[in-house]
């Protein structure tokens, strides 16, 4: 990973003692941020798996929302170890990115047939990518990448791991609640206002340069 620091998502954990002391201990070790970037995607294949094999107990909606979270901290380590721990590399951006496209769309879409409706889990993942891919054009028009929400890659981890847990709860419970279909409703309405937020202040930008 080699993202420029103005290109960063802001994250206030970064300066959090336990993920500086967690970086360093991994950078001492030589474990290269690439490394860690492709086991957060194997994290979201075991996650999708097992949501996969949510109907077969509820305890695979727990083993997938460990993973989600498990996705996120290889997501925060990976930069801190290449720009904390001088470990960047020339694919670092190739790592950066992908393998995060990827990891949204086997959450989303696993998340989906989970639930149900796997066309749902389909257009949230779409729309993740879409958001991504807004923020990233706004880059190539030299603008600070815009990293905000109201569902930015935080924002729908965070909701799927809530609809997860809530899904995990119900089944445990006997009961027939869609909340997992509910917080993909949430996933795609809300990463579409992101993406149409993100365009305008794209516009915005653009016109104020002219």
């Amino acid at each position: 990973m080699s993202v420029p620091a103005e290109n960063r998502r802001p994250l206030k954990t970064r300066s959090k003692p336990w993920a500086q002391a967690l970086a360093k201990a991994l950078a001492a070790r030589k474990i290269s941020p690439n490394q860690i970037s492709s086991a957060g995607l194997g994290f979201a294949a075991l996650g999708g798996a097992c949501l996969l094999a949510a109907a077969h107990s509820a305890l695979f909606f727990v083993a997938a929302a460990v993973c989600v979270q498990a996705r996120l901290l290889c997501n925060l380590m990976d930069g801190l170890v290449a720009i904390e721990g001088g470990l960047k590399s020339n694919f670092g951006d190739l790592f950066n990115e992908i393998p995060d496209r990827i990891a949204d769309a086997i959450f989303l879409v696993c998340a989906g047939r989970a639930a149900g409706g796997i066309e749902l889990g389909w257009a949230c993942a779409l729309l993740a990518v879409f958001t991504a891919y807004v923020r990233v054009f706004g880059g190539s028009l030299g603008q600070k990448q815009d990293f905000r929400g109201p569902m930015a890659k935080q924002q729908r981890m965070f909701v799927l791991t809530l609809g997860c847990i809530g899904a995990a709860i119900d089944a445990m419970l006997g009961n027939h609640m869609p909340i997992l279909t509910i917080a993909l409703w949430i996933i795609a309405a809300g990463s579409a206002l992101t993406s149409a937020l993100r365009i305008t202040r794209i516009g915005k930008a653009t016109l104020v340069k002219q």
